[in-house]
């Protein structure tokens, strides 16, 4: 199975996944996702990730277990904000605020993947990956 744009496939399984209200989404494994997924759980917008092999499946699965509060889903808006065909990099001092702190960017940064509030503490920028609210 070839994506063209895995981190976008991603994001958008995620967000569907949060409308239908279904406690998990599953799609293909990659470090880079795995990382987005990472950051995503530390900041509190997922419940967890598992790393699933399966029989039929020659590749491994990641399987993300959505979040919610008082029936409502944590994350309300998450997009993609650094596609294949335009990349946006940011240095520390022009990190994007996500409505005025309330929410987070991710940031593939020099020392991995971070989101924006890490990044400003180790003086790092990089490219912005997406935005979570």
């Amino acid at each position: 199975m070839s994506l063209v744009d895995s981190v976008s496939d991603l994001i958008t399984r995620i967000r569907n996944g949060q409308m239908a209200r279904k406690q998990a989404v599953d799609c293909p494994m990659f470090k880079q996702g795995e990382a987005i997924v990472k950051v995503l759980q530390n900041e509190g917008y997922v419940r967890g990730y598992t790393i699933v092999e399966n029989e039929g499946i020659c590749y491994k699965m990641l399987r993300v277990e959505l979040k919610y509060y008082d029936g409502k889903p944590v994350i309300s808006e998450i997009k993609r904000i650094s596609t294949p065909g335009r990349r946006v990099y940011s240095s520390i001092k022009d990190l994007p605020l996500v409505r005025n702190g309330l929410g987070i960017s991710i940031i593939s940064t020099s020392r991995g993947m971070l989101s924006d509030v890490d990044a400003r503490k180790l003086s790092v920028g990089g490219e912005v990956i997406c935005s979570v609210f």
